[in-house]
């Protein structure tokens, strides 16, 4: 396990410094996108896709948030970025959390289903990445600390409908199945906000953690940011210069809730999640000294083993979204993958600023971890952060499992064993528990 230092009272001689900045990232037309499986060119941009960064310095320690409006980050990506900074400003690289929004409407970073991702993009956006970082490291000034968090209902639902055989199904039919039962699980309803002012009193960012699937245009010709995109808009408006958006655990809650017929626009979720965040900033209390600490742990995770049944698509509860045919494109190249490589590493890391930890999962983590995480951590404000230093693809509760449904479905995207959830759940707990000894 790392750990950046193990005593606060390393910290206690010095001030808090923190910065922030960000910079544009938006795919040229042309460029190849991901999010739905097949492949799609970007024709038009609806509106521009960001990297957004966050430096924190207290001392010797120090710690550094990077936000991409993009689908998922590759873990390899993410340590290139950590060893451009390094190397560059000699930032420690372990000390870097790097997430992206799950965004479905931006480019292709990644090969899934028959999409192939972009080199020339990926080049550009690391670039950006590491300069980015180096003008919010340049802007660092010493600075307050505050936390609060509010909850909101409107926006999201989980998308997972039990029948009454005992599986489940994933967005459609939903409620409209004969045979529909119940909703299988919560959402996880907190907007959880870190806001940082100067020593004037001036707002210089805000972090803004919540459990949604971005998927508004996913399966459109256009680039967008997506909701994530349109909170930091409209904060920005509001008077916040920066905001830094990290997706909860979100694996199974979408926009909306069609239970209620409720469907609001990227736009509208924005701005309702920018209106929560803006009262929660209001009334926060804000504190000198923060603490400012990270540790992390890498462990070996093991992945599906498939039956025959499972392989071919045939097994209980099986969900194929958009083109089965891309299923059975894949399938040999999944199965060869698990074959020859019955492990797979994934980091889990732990960022403590002042009284709240964020808590980074390199998937698309079921909410009932999440909140799991929360609960085993509390009094610790934690706030999970997914799609974050990798990507394992979805990691469904064990129930969930037994039940079927699209995210359980094997495929790339759904390759892992059904107790690697609770496993990283398991760590994160742990880590946090680490950076609240003191």
């Amino acid at each position: 396990m790392m750990r950046q230092r193990d005593h606060h009272q390393l910290q206690e001689s010095f001030t808090m410094k923190a910065g922030f900045f960000h910079s544009e990232i938006t795919p040229a037309v042309g460029t190849h996108k991901v999010g739905w499986l097949r492949d799609i060119v970007i024709d038009h941009v609806l509106d521009p896709l960001f990297v957004r960064v966050a430096v924190f310095e207290r001392g010797p320690c120090q710690a550094a948030l990077i936000q991409l409006d993009t689908l998922s980050i590759r873990w390899s990506t993410t340590n290139e970025i950590r060893r451009r900074i390094e190397a560059k400003y000699g930032f420690p690289g372990e000390a870097i959390m790097v997430a992206a929004t799950h965004n479905h409407a931006g480019p292709a970073i990644a090969n899934i289903g028959d999409v192939l991702r972009d080199e020339i993009y990926l080049e550009m956006m690391i670039n950006k990445t590491v300069q980015t970082f180096g003008k919010a490291w340049q802007k660092r000034v010493p600075a307050r600390l505050g936390f609060g968090r509010c909850f909101e209902f409107r926006v999201s639902h989980n998308r997972r409908t039990v029948l009454r055989n005992g599986l489940a199904v994933t967005h459609a039919p939903g409620f409209n199945h004969p045979a529909a039962l119940c909703v299988e699980g919560p959402i996880d309803p907190e907007v959880a906000v870190l806001a940082v002012r100067d020593e004037q009193g001036a707002l210089l960012g805000s972090i803004v953690n919540f459990a949604c699937h971005p998927v508004h245009h996913g399966g459109s010709t256009a680039a967008s940011g997506g909701y994530p995109a349109a909170l930091a808009a409209a904060l920005k408006a509001k008077g916040c210069p920066e905001t830094v958006f990290l997706n909860g655990a979100c694996g199974n809650i979408s926009p909306g809730n069609p239970y209620l017929k409720l469907s609001p626009t990227m736009e509208e979720i924005g701005a309702t999640l920018a209106e929560d965040a803006w009262g929660v900033i209001e009334n926060m209390e804000f504190e000198d000294a923060p603490v400012v600490d990270v540790a992390s742990i890498t462990v070996e995770m093991p992945v599906r083993k498939p039956s025959a049944r499972e392989a071919a698509g045939k097994s209980k509860g099986v969900q194929r979204f958009i083109d089965p045919d891309i299923y059975e494109r894949h399938m040999p190249e999944v199965l060869a993958r698990l074959r020859k490589k019955p492990y797979q590493p994934a980091e889990v890391q732990v960022i403590r600023l002042g009284g709240a930890c964020l808590a980074a999962i390199p998937a698309e983590y079921f909410t009932e971890f999440g909140l799991w995480i929360k609960q085993k951590t509390w009094p610790v404000n934690t706030m999970v952060v997914t799609h974050a230093n990798g990507m394992l693809g979805y990691l469904p509760t064990e129930t969930a499992f037994r039940r079927g449904g699209y995210e359980t479905t094997l495929c790339d995207s759904s390759r892992m064993g059904p107790k690697t959830g609770k496993i990283l759940a398991e760590h994160a707990i742990k880590l946090v528990e680490c950076l609240d000894d003191y």
